[in-house]
């Protein structure tokens, strides 16, 4: 876990982004896949008028808004599943930001070496190129805000490039790699002179060698910049030309920097003469010590509080309010490993309270073994009462994974910390000081360790201080099918409250988990929740969300069910009658909650709860009205006439490419042979090579399957653009024509893909073409933001190869993750391709009824096209991720999650 505050305070899209980078680059280092993310932020009321913007400050909507862009961006780019995005207000957070990434990664035991340098060992240089971004960043991370920041500090936030990491970590998981690493080292703060001074005793490090973005650096700014996307390795002087040879061919720089000596100091190097020399004893020294005076106040009596006990009320509070308009912007299926999905239900409308995904084991593998990681804190009570409200926080993170279908006993935590400027105020300091311990008093209590965290301070601006901050992220690993998600299932189930009988009884805490851990592993519990701030009302509200599932309250529970307070309190919904805990009502097929002497349907609460943060992150767009279904069932006269039994597809992985993996995968569940061909264009004697490779590998193939992803950086307007250049090359062309003309091959092209073919001129006209004003194209969805969810889709058209396991009327649903994937074409041609039959599928409700509802169409595509093939079929263009799928995927959204695409090809060459 990792924050980054106040480069986020003054400049929120770049502090963001390289927020999730840096987080991503630390487990990156340990040759660790970074497989999911989550997301916690504070902020002030991002409602509040900008005319009430403090002088020296952004808005606090500009800087919310501005760094769910920034943060979703890196992570979008990369191919990160976030799982979990939250946001926290507090009038304490106007002082600074908080800006907190969580990321969990994972590596075969086999692929890491941890080994001493020796003298002789050379240090190379990975990834990144070197500049003036980021000069000063680490100091200047933990630095006042005043009235000057916005105008001296943006230079020192670092400046991320989020494809160039993913070279990286495709680099890092090929373990013929990673174990010719004896240690490595990222680049964070303080830059060569810390990520290269660290690796050994004794090192000459030559500036000279350190590849600059641009000319005009000096020494001083070579050895501290903080640029970003970099990595330090050593490696035996015998094995740095192999290693050189694996980075480039991933289409990356890597080269020697340093050497390790024998004598203990690091030397630095720069224009013939030596810059620095610093002894390993001086550098290990850790500085002088230093001392505090803490003062720590009695502590308050805990009081049990009372929210609004009203529901309409409830569903109004801002910190109560579902952010599915900001969740949304963040990809939660890439890696088609993601137990859940950040909003489950039938309705997509129920937030998840803990994030699940399967180990990333590679293509061609299997595991049903997750990763389950929840986070626990309320600014408000932390703020009262920083010993309880750390307690409260290691609490709540516990009960939402054993909420989740874990057990507690096997987890772990990770801290991280933010602090008013401390000064040298005994008072002050007394606020982290009260925070560790009640955060130790919980753990011992609990028998459960945190092996990791992280502080940040100086939270302050002229006299106005971030609230004491404390949050507790928990993890432990599942089995997927035992793995629990909040939504009420169905009507007619008892509810049941499971706590512990006195506030704060460790034992009773601890026994309490352990009875309804048994009651999920007998497969008793259909959903829970963990009780927060909000009480249980808000428990049941947000339960009831996903599938419109109403619940009517037991006389004898309506006083408590406003209450909050309920330490590791859980609620559950249980297919019958069980022991251990307190039954409070029962669900109902209504779609109404009755509650507190009063009777509110579901929609009207979720009505009112999403509509609290609309105007900051929108969830609607566009407009409502009907669109006529579409139907073909005439199938493809495209024949193969070369037979084979495993067919080959080339999966060619562009600059921005990430979903290689899932398609890979895809392939060789289907019995096709994926050949993943990477595309460098580090130069033009790279292009050259690369562009004869892709030739030759189409010529050997029967397939070509373009993944989804961000080529070109996802410049704007940029869509599949570079890929599409690329295939325009004389050779390339040919091949393709060849291929598809001659050869009775296919061609796929999903999300980005899609992108890509429909430049080409591949859909819909089945030819490499120009294109101009009365072609069809996709641009940006109406929302005007990344839409990230599940849909469902209606198969249209079978008038194709790749639907020859498919019948028209089937329906799928289908992960989309896009910022520009609205269909857009002339009336006409759109006439035109719906009468041809080359309208392959439509987004539709589930009742299989297409409309222009952004529920059911995300982007706001014309006649809810979702897909569309070339006038044979043999080429066919979506938007939906149908390779993110697999047993256990997305096990909180219902549906049909297998669309036979991949199926459906090898079969044709069969």
């Amino acid at each position: 876990n990792e924050t980054h505050n106040h480069p986020t305070e003054i400049e929120p899209f770049g502090g963001a982004a390289t927020c999730i980078g840096g987080a991503i680059r630390d487990p990156l280092s340990g040759r660790a896949y970074v497989y999911q993310a989550m997301r916690v932020t504070g902020c002030g009321d991002p409602r509040t008028p900008l005319d009430q913007t403090l002088s020296g400050k952004l808005s606090q909507r500009k800087i919310a808004q501005t760094a769910a862009a920034g943060y979703s961006s890196y992570g979008n780019q990369i191919g990160l599943a976030t799982g979990q995005v939250s946001e926290l207000y507090h009038p304490g957070y106007v002082a600074k930001h908080l800006e907190l990434g969580a990321v969990v990664a994972a590596a075969p035991v086999e692929h890491v070496v941890r080994e001493c340098p020796a003298p002789g060992d050379v240090v190379i240089l990975l990834g990144g190129r070197t500049g003036r971004d980021g000069i000063g960043g680490a100091t200047g991370s933990s630095k006042s805000h005043n009235l000057e920041s916005l105008d001296t500090m943006a230079s020192e936030v670092q400046k991320g490039n989020a494809p160039e990491e993913r070279k990286i970590q495709r680099l890092f998981r090929r373990g013929e790699v990673t174990r010719l690493i004896k240690r490595c080292n990222d680049f964070g703060a303080g830059g060569v002179s810390v990520a290269i001074g660290e690796l050994a005793d004794g090192l000459a490090i030559s500036l000279d060698a350190v590849r600059k973005k641009y000319d005009g650096l000096d020494g001083t700014e070579l050895a501290i910049s903080e640029s970003q996307e970099r990595m330090a390795v050593v490696v035996a002087p015998e094995d740095a030309a192999a290693f050189i040879a694996a980075a480039e061919s991933e289409n990356l720089e890597a080269y020697q920097v340093a050497t390790v000596t024998q004598d203990p100091r690091m030397v630095m190097t720069w224009n013939g003469q030596t810059v620095a020399s610093l002894s390993r004893a001086f550098l290990s020294s850790n500085g002088a010590d230093k001392h505090i005076t803490v003062t720590v106040p009695a502590r308050k009596a805990h009081v049990k509080e009372l929210r609004p006990s009203r529901l309409r009320q409830l569903a109004g509070e801002l910190d109560l309010a579902t952010q599915r308009g900001l969740g949304e912007r963040f990809d939660g299926s890439i890696g088609a490993g993601s137990v859940l999905m950040p909003f489950g239900g039938a309705a997509q409308t129920s937030p998840t309270q803990a994030m699940a995904a399967l180990l990333p084991v590679g293509p061609g593998h299997e595991t049903d073994t997750c990763s389950v990681m929840a986070w626990g804190f309320d600014p408000d009570r932390m703020a009262r009462d920083p010993f309880g409200g750390a307690q409260a926080s290691v609490v709540e993170s516990l009960a939402r994974l054993v909420a989740s279908g874990c057990d507690y006993r096997k987890a772990y935590f990770s801290f991280q910390e933010y602090f008013e400027k401390l000064r040298t105020d005994p008072e002050r300091w007394g606020k982290p000081f009260q925070a560790l311990l009640g955060a130790l008093r919980a753990q011992l209590k609990l028998g459960v360790a945190a092996i990791g965290g992280k502080d940040s301070m100086s939270g302050s601006f002229l006299d106005l201080d971030v609230p004491p901050t404390l949050v507790s992220f928990a993890i432990a690993p599942a089995k997927a099918g035992e793995v629990i998600s909040p939504e009420f299932k169905a009507g007619g189930h008892p509810v049941y409250l499971f706590q512990s009988v006195t506030y704060n009884d460790y034992d009773s805490i601890k026994k309490t988990w352990e009875t309804f851990h048994d009651l999920c592993r007998a497969g008793k519990v259909c959903s829970a929740w963990a009780v927060g701030s909000g009480g249980l009302a808000e428990g049941i509200m947000k339960m009831s969300f996903g599938n419109r599932v109403g619940f009517a309250a037991e006389p004898s529970a309506e006083s408590s069910l406003f209450y909050t307070g309920m330490c590791g309190a859980i609620l559950a919904e249980c297919d019958g009658p069980v022991p251990g805990g307190m039954l409070v009502g029962r669900t109902t097929d209504a779609a109404t909650i009755v509650l507190g002497g009063e009777s509110v349907t579901v929609d009207q609460l979720l009505t009112i709860n999403e509509g609290v943060l609309e105007e900051v992150y929108p969830t609607r767009a566009g407009t409502s009205g009907k669109v006529e279904p579409i139907s073909w069932s005439g199938r493809s006269p495209a024949v193969c006439a070369h037979k084979t039994a495993h067919p080959r597809a080339v999966i060619p992985v562009f600059p921005g490419t990430n979903c290689e993996y899932d398609t890979a995968a895809a392939c060789l569940r289907a019995g096709i042979e994926p050949e993943i061909l990477v595309v460098r264009n580090g130069g033009t004697a790279q292009l050259r090579e690369s562009a004869q490779a892709l030739e030759e590998a189409i010529r050997r193939s029967q397939m070509i399957v373009v993944p989804g992803g961000f080529s070109g950086g996802d410049e704007p307007d940029g869509s599949g653009k570079f890929i599409a250049s690329f295939f325009r090359s004389g050779p390339i062309t040919d091949a393709v024509h060849d291929l598809l003309k001659h050869r009775d091959g296919l061609m796929l092209g999903i999300c980005n893909g899609f992108q890509a073919l429909i430049k080409l001129g591949l859909v819909p006209y089945g030819e490499i073409r120009p294109m101009d004003d009365t072609c069809p194209t996709l641009t940006y969805n109406l929302i005007g933001r990344h839409q990230s969810r599940y849909v469902t889709t209606r198969v249209a058209s079978v008038n194709s190869p790749w639907m020859l396991k498919s019948q028209v009327g089937d329906l799928h649903a289908i992960p989309v993750s896009h910022g520009e994937g609205r269909f857009v074409a002339p009336e006409g041609l759109l006439k035109d391709l719906i009468a041809k039959g080359q309208v392959a599928t439509q987004y539709v409700d589930a009742a299989g009824v297409p409309s222009m509802d952004i529920s059911v169409n995300p982007n706001g595509s014309m006649e809810a096209v979702e897909g569309i093939f070339s006038p044979d079929g043999r080429v066919f263009g979506k938007m939906g991720h149908s390779e993110r799928r697999g047993p256990w995927v997305a096990r909180n959204i219902p549906g049909d999650k297998h669309q036979p695409l991949f199926e459906s090809g090898a079969e044709y060459f069969k």
